[in-house]
């Protein structure tokens, strides 16, 4: 369903203690998620939403919420329409699409589209 949220991702400078902590607060199950290029420690919430802890790059701190999309290039369309920034869709092999974007006060937020299809270019 559009406008849902589907995805949640916790930047950790220690993802083993952030584990221990959200998994203590909630009772969240982590697995690593191979393939990532940084360590990433995905959970699920429900048959429709996840999260993830993931390495932090530098002193990036805060959560990234990522909503459905029917079409992730429409809706990086829209976003830039409506005086956001959005980057590239970039996919996730054999589960979708997702883009990194801002609102038009700094916010950021991802797109996510499911498509089982989804491969890395070239593929």
């Amino acid at each position: 369903m559009a406008g849902q949220m589907v995805h949640l991702e916790i930047p950790a400078g220690d993802t083993a203690k952030a584990r221990e902590f959200w998994g203590g607060l909630f009772g969240w199950q982590f697995q690593s998620f191979e393939g990532s290029p940084t360590e990433y420690h995905t959970t699920r919430f429900s048959d429709t939403q996840g999260g993830a802890i993931m390495e932090a790059n530098g002193d990036e701190r805060g959560t990234r919420v990522y909503f459905d999309v029917d079409d992730i290039n429409a809706g990086n369309a829209r976003v830039k329409e409506l005086g956001g920034s959005a980057g590239d869709a970039m996919p996730v092999p054999g589960m979708g699409w997702f883009s990194v974007c801002k609102d038009v006060e700094g916010n950021e937020f991802g797109l996510w589209q499911n498509d089982p299809t989804a491969a890395m270019p070239g593929q």
